[in-house]
């Protein structure tokens, strides 16, 4: 069957439809492009917060394992000071310069068998151990630091007159010489 004839009005009604429908179905076009833009910008937002958070947290990771060196190191120095021996003074003593440098090491160059002397004359045993220790300070070139440790010795002598333990608060300054990290001075805290 044949359609009725539309007239005039009809048709231009149906070209208005036509047309509204047209500019209607033309936003919804654009709308998926500028939703992918908006996706698009999103997606390279959170991958460049994720590479952003990514470098912090290797750079921090780094930081802190740099820190704990500094302070192993720190730690160690005072164990070796701590625990010296008459039977391994020598030793106890090199072990002590082998980690030693700047006005720390200076302090000892030159008395090490004067000091390996009175301890096997006197007979005096310390062993030694660290109650705490932790970063005080680093510097701005990330070369040096200084660490706080507290540390006991537990002192035998042999008339065990005046034995017993003796407690060290100690500021120790570590510095990285080449990737060799050493205590270049240590001091008393009062």
């Amino acid at each position: 069957m044949a359609e009725p004839a539309k007239n005039g009005a009809e048709t231009a009604a149906d070209e208005t439809v036509s047309d509204e429908e047209a500019l209607s179905a033309a936003p919804s076009r654009r709308r998926p492009g500028l939703a992918a833009v908006v996706a698009g910008v999103l997606v390279a937002a959170l991958v460049v917060a994720g590479v952003v958070l990514l470098v912090d947290r290797n750079s921090a990771n780094e930081r802190d394992a740099r820190r704990n060196a500094f302070v192993q190191t720190a730690r160690q120095t005072m164990l070796n000071l701590t625990t010296i021996k008459p039977d391994t003074a020598k030793d106890d003593v090199d072990r002590i310069l082998a980690g030693a440098s700047g006005t720390f090491k200076s302090e000892f160059d030159g008395r090490q068998d004067p000091f390996v002397s009175v301890v096997k004359e006197a007979g005096v045993t310390t062993e030694g151990s660290i109650v705490e220790a932790g970063l005080e300070s680093e510097s701005d070139d990330g070369n040096s630091a200084t660490v706080l440790v507290a540390a006991r010795a537990n002192v035998t002598m042999p008339d065990q007159a005046q034995g017993g333990p003796r407690d060290f608060r100690m500021r120790v300054t570590v510095t990285d010489d080449g990737g060799t990290m050493t205590a270049s001075k240590v001091e008393f805290v009062p």
